[in-house]
């Protein structure tokens, strides 16, 4: 059976590796960037192909035998293409973190009688796996609260922080509004916002911030308390906020030398050279999602390394993981629902979330749950 995986960076190659593993599956990755196939056109078992997915008729022709679709472009790319895709009767895992509502597609997806699982990453993703699984377990949940962040192990200034994804989506975190709840009332914030330090053992103080790393948690999870924050190590945020305060992340176009130019594109264009991980440039990933009912909680934690021996950093491992677990239990019949699911929707079928833990094991990624 033909898997295709739309964009091959950071996590779409090694995406490619994992699944390039099944003796009974063919991968096809597709890129418009030649350069970003190279290594991937040397696995026996990894088909490439150049060829700008975002255009609908090459999109339907390149996805023609796929059984599952694995969305992994750009956010400001993603929901078109997973509405095109859905269109064409295709089965998807989504990991673009797109700013629009993915529910709004339920009925495109039902009615074709297909299944799109969204968000389906490391957070959101695991995050929502993980407070739908709490929630069955506690029946009721009346608090949620999620810390995630991927960061260099080795601390460098400026800004002790490089890009672990997409450096764009990044900049999404800083500048999309971030949505919680307070009361069983759903309140818009601006990001980088109610600053905390919270001490992780192995990795020491870090600081959380609010994000919008919610998304469907807010309507399908029935808790009145519920915020989601990134983290960092201390001093990222404020530098980050000088250069929102001085309008440097602003979109509007200012007009230099006859020029119209977005600050924003200016900034990114630098940051993204200052922010790239060298070769050889290790990095963790550190989580901590608590769910909270009436009688007590439970808290999961992962601290995830940068992999030496397959160069796989380890954002890439646990998000892009994550998507190759889910399409394969899609695959072998975990998951038979149709439409657009988010993970939290999942969590209930406890067979699914040991397949899932039980898979994250093998590769070397362990998810802790304790009671709180």
């Amino acid at each position: 059976m033909q898997i295709v995986i739309l964009g091959a960076g950071l996590i779409g190659n090694p995406m490619a590796r994992d699944l390039a593993q099944d003796s009974d599956k063919n991968v096809l990755i597709v890129d418009r960037d030649a350069q970003k196939l190279k290594e991937l056109e040397k696995i026996d078992a990894i088909d490439v192909q150049v060829a700008d997915a975002t255009d609908p008729l090459i999109l339907k022709e390149l996805t023609s035998d796929a059984a599952v679709v694995i969305n992994a472009l750009p956010g400001f790319l993603g929901y078109q293409t997973l509405k095109h895709l859905l269109e064409f009767g295709k089965n998807v895992v989504d990991i673009a973190f797109f700013p629009e509502d993915a529910l709004a597609l339920q009925t495109l997806a039902l009615k074709n009688q297909v299944t799109a699982l969204v968000d389906c990453g490391v957070a959101p993703g695991m995050s929502n796996l993980l407070v739908g699984y709490g929630q069955s377990l506690l029946k009721k949940v009346e608090e949620v609260k999620i810390y995630v962040g991927g960061l260099p192990r080795v601390r460098q200034l400026p800004w002790e922080y490089k890009a672990v994804f997409s450096p764009i989506d990044v900049i999404e975190e800083y500048t999309r509004p971030a949505r919680f709840k307070k009361d069983g009332k759903i309140v818009v914030k601006e990001p980088l916002t109610d600053p905390e330090f919270i001490d992780f053992p192995q990795v020491g103080t870090l600081e959380a911030f609010n994000s919008d790393g919610l998304r469907t948690l807010l309507y399908t999870i029935d808790a009145p308390d519920m915020v989601e924050k990134t983290l960092r190590y201390p001093g990222h945020r404020e530098k980050v906020l000088f250069l929102k305060q001085t309008g440097l992340l602003d979109e509007a176009p200012l007009e230099i030398n006859g020029q119209k130019i977005r600050p924003i594109d200016l900034t990114c264009q630098t940051l993204f050279k200052q922010w790239q991980l060298k070769p050889g440039e290790e990095d963790l990933t550190v989580m901590r999602v608590e769910v909270r009912g009436p009688d007590g909680g439970l808290q999961f934690d992962l601290l995830d390394f940068y992999d030496a021996k397959s160069g796989i950093h380890s954002m890439a491992r646990t998000t892009g993981y994550t998507a190759t677990i889910m399409a394969r239990a899609m695959l072998n019949g975990l998951i038979t629902e149709k439409g657009i699911l988010p993970l939290e929707q999942l969590g209930h079928n406890h067979e699914l979330v040991r397949f899932v833990f039980n898979e994250f094991h093998q590769r070397g990624i362990h998810y802790q749950q304790t009671e709180i």
